[in-house]
Formats: C-alpha cells, structure tokens, sequence
C-alpha cells in the first residue's frame, strides 16, 4: 500500500469528512467565547479532532461484522481487509491517547472530561441502544452537542451560560434528522444486520414527515439562538430566520415523498450546509458586531 493509499485509508477508519466538523463546532465554541481567533485555539480544536478520530475508528472496530454484512459500509477499512483488528486498535489507543493530552492541556479539565464524555457516550451508551432500539439517535444525538462546549470552555467560558446552552442544543436537535434522513436511504440495510430501524415500525411517509418535523424544530432553535446569547444584531436575526427559512421550504418535500420527485442525498447536503452556515452567522455576529 502506497503512502497515499494508507492515507486514504486512515480518513476512511476516522471518518474525517465527519470528525471534520467536529472540529469546526469546537473552534467556533471557543471564537464564540472570546470574540475572536488566538492561538489558543488550536491545541483544544485539534485535540478534540484527534479524539473524534479515535473514537470513529473504534466504533468501526466494535461494528466490524455488521458494516461487512452492508453494501454501503463493507468497503470500509477493517470489513475490507484493508486494515487488520490489531491494526486499528493500536491506531485508537494513539489517537485517544494524543486527543485527550492535547485537550487537557490545551483546554483544561472541563473540556478534556467533555471529551472523554463524548467517547463513552458514542462508543458506550449509544452503541448499546443502537442495538436495542430504533430511537438510540435521540439521546445519541447528545454527542453534537458537546463539542461547541468543548470549545467554549477551552477558551474560558463558563459550562452554564446560556449562550452556549442554545448552541448546544440547536446541534443536539440537528443530529436528529440529520441521521433520519439517511434512514430513508439506508434504513433497510440497518434492518438487515439486525439493527432496530425506523423502518420496522413506520413507512418510508411517516419517516419522512417526522424528519420535517424534526428540520422545522432545528430552524426554530436556530432562529432562537439570539435570544439566550444576548444578539442583538437586527442583520444577525434576519439571517438566522432566513437561513431557517429557506431549510423548511427545500424540506417540504419530504411532506410529498410518494408524489414528487425527492433526493435524499440533497436534503442532507441542504441541512448539514444549513447548520455551517449558522455557524458562520453567529460567528461573524461575535467578530463583527
């Protein structure tokens, strides 16, 4: 394997289009806090990074025969061969181990304890429940929800500010029906390697409606933000709302998914664009206003 392809394949086990935006939520929890980028930022962003990746990669490592037996995760690393069980373990043990030294010492013990919090609560709580019950997404989605706070008491925030409570929330919200949604695509192959699914229990419709119910509830809490965090930008507002607006209005489809032409895949570039942007909204608000 060449130095590219071993590269591919370590992205690949630590899901870095995903544990990404880990690290996006955990700098803007800390820009939200001080108003601005210093570099203190960078040791707490990276290491939650870093764990992020660990903990990704383990859940590849605990779901291994299950992703074998799904056409959309049998080409993963370990299912495929490309990466041994051995392997992969010594990479998490490396990857959790320099996370969580560079978040304790770049962020503090609060937020070395919030990761760690997000590994168990990933790899624990929620893998148990995904076994077990086709809602495990709900208490599971508390995972978006620590790395903005992560961030924001890195930089010296305090945990119980309602400012970071209603960034917390909006993402504890927004992992809901950003997972339902991939249940319309893949909900049948979850049911085939035994896993509870939505799809046992109500129709492809009724999924669909409960995801816009669930994107409606994102918008709102979007649009809210300011009020617990103290905005008080008229531009700020106006563009949350519209933001959250025009979300709604592409999500109506889903109200019409056995008349109209519907693209799950669009629907999930639309809603995870949307919560960026929210980012990018309240962020700029911190630095500009």
């Amino acid at each position: 394997m060449t130095v590219k392809q071993w590269g591919l394949t370590l992205a690949e086990l630590t899901k870095v289009r995903i544990t990404l935006f880990v690290a996006i939520t955990t700098a803007a929890g800390y820009l939200l806090y001080r108003g601005g980028v210093d570099a203190g930022m960078v040791m707490p962003t990276a290491g939650l990074f870093i764990l992020a990746c660990g903990s990704a990669a383990l859940n590849q490592y605990q779901e291994r025969d299950t992703d074998a037996g799904m056409p959309r995760t049998r080409h993963r690393p370990i299912p495929s061969g490309d990466v041994s069980p051995r392997a992969a373990l010594l990479i998490i043990v490396g990857l959790v181990t320099v996370g969580s030294l560079l978040l304790l010492w770049g962020g503090g013990m609060t937020a070395f304890l919030l990761g760690l919090l997000a590994l168990f609560w990933y790899n624990g709580v929620y893998l148990f429940l995904k076994r077990r019950t086709a809602f495990a997404v709900v208490p599971g989605s508390l995972i978006g929800a620590i790395s903005p706070m992560a961030g924001w008491v890195s930089a010296g925030g305090p945990i119980r500010d309602p400012a970071i409570l209603a960034v917390a929330t909006f993402f504890f919200i927004w992992q809901i029906p950003h997972f339902w949604l991939l249940l319309l695509k893949y909900g049948k192959e979850y049911e085939a390697v035994g896993y509870p699914s939505l799809t046992q229990k109500f129709s492809m419709s009724q999924i669909a409606r409960l995801t816009f119910t669930w994107t409606v509830a994102t918008a709102t809490i979007g649009a809210l933000i300011p009020l617990w965090a103290g905005m008080t930008s008229s531009l700020t507002r106006f563009l949350l709302l519209l933001a959250g607006a025009v979300l709604v209005i592409r999500a109506r489809k889903l109200l019409f998914l056995q008349t109209r032409p519907f693209s799950v895949q669009s629907a999930f570039m639309d809603i995870n664009i949307y919560a960026l942007m929210v980012l990018v909204i309240l962020c700029a608000d911190r630095i500009l206003i």
